[in-house]
């Protein structure tokens, strides 16, 4: 019998094949998983970006005023940023999410992610100017990370945006 004609892998060399390949994910993962998070950091900071730019040009829209609170529910404001946020037109001009107000957005918070803030809202006048009397922050960090590696910034204007650093 000629054994010429069978061609393939031996076991030897399979089992060769499998090493280098579980090395090299060996190698290549932890970066893998640092990427997915920075994306992630980035991902809910330009929601929440988007999210404060909605509710100031809502505001100015609807010459009433607008804000943004933390809410897991996405019907009343509540004092966790980590289990969302909704977006909401200010009818009666009064700064604060009261009842029959409409809700414009409500986005679901990230488990992955730890979101800090110095605001427990944050509401814009009709002319689209921030309510406060200082700039509120919203640290964006992986969970179970001491720094935030965003930090999404809200100044008196009513400007918003976002600086690769822990938050003053």
């Amino acid at each position: 019998m000629d054994n010429s004609r069978y061609s393939g892998f031996t076991l030897i060399e399979l089992l060769i094949a499998i090493a280098v390949l579980a090395i090299l994910l060996s190698l290549g993962l932890p970066s893998f998983q640092a990427s997915l998070r920075s994306n992630r950091v980035t991902s809910v900071s330009n929601e929440l970006l988007t999210s404060f730019s909605l509710a100031r040009s809502e505001a100015i829209r609807s010459t009433r005023g607008a804000g943004i609170c933390a809410s897991g529910d996405g019907a009343t404001c509540g004092l966790d940023w980590n289990a969302g946020w909704l977006v909401w037109r200010d009818d009666n001009g009064n700064g604060v999410l009261d009842v029959g107000e409409t809700v414009v957005r409500h986005t679901q918070g990230n488990s992955a992610l730890g979101l800090t803030s110095s605001a427990g809202a944050v509401a814009f006048d009709p002319r689209g100017r921030s309510r406060a009397l200082a700039a509120q922050n919203f640290g964006v960090k992986p969970a179970g990370q001491a720094t935030p590696f965003r930090c999404v910034t809200i100044n008196l204007t009513g400007h918003a945006r976002i600086v690769k650093d822990a938050c003053p």
